[in-house]
């Protein structure tokens, strides 16, 4: 709770406005980043406080800070999988990361790191703004001959040593299929320790497609192993408050990153002080809505008070 409280201090900073809201500094306060899109899927820009309906445990709450953007530094993971099953979309997944990176990042506020994931995890390259070292971190990921995807053991991992000490917008930014083979950390544990350092996982699935002339048998395969991996990436996004995309031929990485970039770039900033006080360590959940019609508005789903 300590660094919800320095968050949204911050954000009052950045901002320089409270909307007649005043906090000190032994006020609990939980900061949440919001995004709304209307039914074409559009992200909507226009929106006031009075618009939005805040609940913690099924319990109305009064949101006291309220703004319409953010100009918190934006704290980058790009978490790439690099097993064996992603070969085949290898090439273009890299140009498109950098480019995305380039077009994003301010050299003198936002920072990136870059975190790949097979048989083992590693950093590749820590926090920074500096193009140059991304891109070389970019030009350093390999696919290994072993077979092996610790996706959840990545997401805890940067999760804990990257992400938790940092003050900002956090998001990961997840490339992968979704499959996850021998990571000791359980998904419910990985989403635990992206929520707990307040980070919005927007993920990014591959599916992997047979050619029309493959056997029946391998295709049901992969078919089914692309329906898992579809169910446990929409769970990373939904419980973390971030994005859930699928690569395809309509919808092309490139035109994803755009996407993402459009609500990192307009996002709510809410703030609330809850009414319950000692109700212990348990998950809190949030439910954030507004009652505008065909709008859909997505945020983290809950957080852990210590």
């Amino acid at each position: 709770m300590r660094m919800l409280r320095c968050c949204l201090l911050l954000l009052l900073v950045c901002h320089g406005r409270t909307q007649d809201a005043k906090f000190s500094s032994d006020v609990k306060v939980v900061s949440l980043l919001a995004t709304v899109r209307d039914r074409v899927g559009a992200v909507v820009k226009n929106l006031t406080r009075d618009d939005f309906r805040l609940e913690e445990d099924g319990r109305r709450q009064t949101i006291r800070y309220f703004s319409q953007e953010s100009n918190l530094p934006l704290i980058i993971g790009l978490l790439v999988d690099t097993s064996r099953s992603m070969q085949s979309v290898f090439a273009p997944e890299r140009v498109a990361s950098n480019r995305f990176l380039e077009q994003v990042l301010r050299e003198d506020r936002d920072v990136a790191a870059v975190v790949h994931f097979d048989v083992e995890v590693g950093v590749l390259q820590g926090f920074t703004s500096s193009r140059e070292k991304l891109a070389a971190a970019m030009e350093e990921l390999r696919i290994p001959r072993r077979p092996a995807t610790k996706l959840y053991d990545a997401i805890r991992q940067a999760s804990e040593d990257l992400m938790r000490k940092q003050l900002g917008r956090k998001a990961f930014i997840l490339l992968s299929d979704g499959m996850d083979v021998r990571s000791q950390t359980s998904i419910g544990t990985a989403i635990e320790y992206a929520q707990r350092a307040d980070t919005m996982i927007y993920s990014i699935l591959f599916t992997h497609r047979m050619g029309g002339r493959g056997r029946v048998g391998r295709g049901v395969n992969l078919t089914i192993a692309g329906n898992k991996g579809r169910k446990v990436m929409q769970r990373l996004a939904a419980e973390t408050g971030g994005g859930f995309f699928e690569v395809t031929d309509q919808n092309p990485i490139e035109k994803i990153y755009a996407q993402i970039e459009d609500e990192l770039r307009n996002q709510y900033s809410i703030g609330y002080t809850p009414d319950r006080e000692g109700a212990g360590e348990a998950y809190r959940k949030i439910k954030l809505t507004t009652g505008k019609k065909g709008l859909v508005v997505r945020t983290r789903d809950g957080y852990y008070p210590k």
